[in-house]
């Protein structure tokens, strides 16, 4: 009963998982392209994070794109440290499934990255993505720099005109920098490469964020 438990509201750092300080075990390297997911990440790539829902089918939509290094799934927003999926699925950690991104901005850019994540979800529903309902599943940008805070900010400002022109309510999205990202257990990570036919449910508005 107390993990299938998901609050409306997040738990205060006090309310939190303790958590532990031993981090993660991984293979430490991406099942699709063999590139390393943990830093250091060659010379001139840039690092971004995003939160749209359920993690699997959000970081295939990322390692699909041009320019994209690599990716890993993991958990950040909250408190925990090093939470365990069934701890951040209990809505007491404060965190949402999130996905790394490292990109090369020679190939790709930031606004392409802030494009697709906008377009790959819907960005209003506040603690749920569809049917999948908890803190968990909230949007989040998590920022590493003031240009990648700016971009996003200006990004959400004018995707949110668009979205209210089409009938849709406000962007709940979280906005903030990134205070630390914990990554998920090594069967979570490039999850829908090992299982194709595994659960994606993600689903977009149909409103262009170009």
């Amino acid at each position: 009963m107390f993990f299938s438990r998901k609050p409306a509201a997040l738990p205060s750092a006090e309310e939190a998982l303790p958590g532990r300080t031993d981090e993660v075990q991984l293979s430490n390297k991406h099942c699709v392209n063999g590139n390393t997911l943990t830093a250091p990440f060659p010379e001139g790539l840039e690092v971004a994070y995003f939160g749209l829902g359920c993690f699997w089918g959000a970081e295939r939509r990322f390692w699909e794109q041009a320019g994209v290094f690599t990716t890993a799934v993991g958990y950040a927003g909250g408190h925990t440290m090093n939470a365990s999926y069934r701890e951040v699925c209990s809505g007491m950690t404060g965190h949402t499934e999130a996905v790394l991104v490292v990109y090369d901005p020679q190939t790709t850019s930031y606004a392409n990255l802030l494009t697709l994540f906008f377009e790959s979800h819907d960005p209003t529903q506040g603690m749920a993505q569809g049917n999948d309902k908890g803190s968990q599943y909230r949007s989040a940008i998590y920022t590493t720099s003031e240009q990648q805070m700016a971009a996003a900010t200006e990004a959400l400002k004018q995707y949110e005109k668009k979205l209210s022109a089409a009938g849709f309510g406000p962007i709940t999205t979280e906005l903030k920098p990134i205070d630390h990202f914990y990554y998920a257990e090594e069967d979570h990570q490039q999850y829908l490469a090992k299982n194709p036919h595994g659960y994606c449910g993600l689903k977009g508005t149909g409103v262009s964020c170009a």
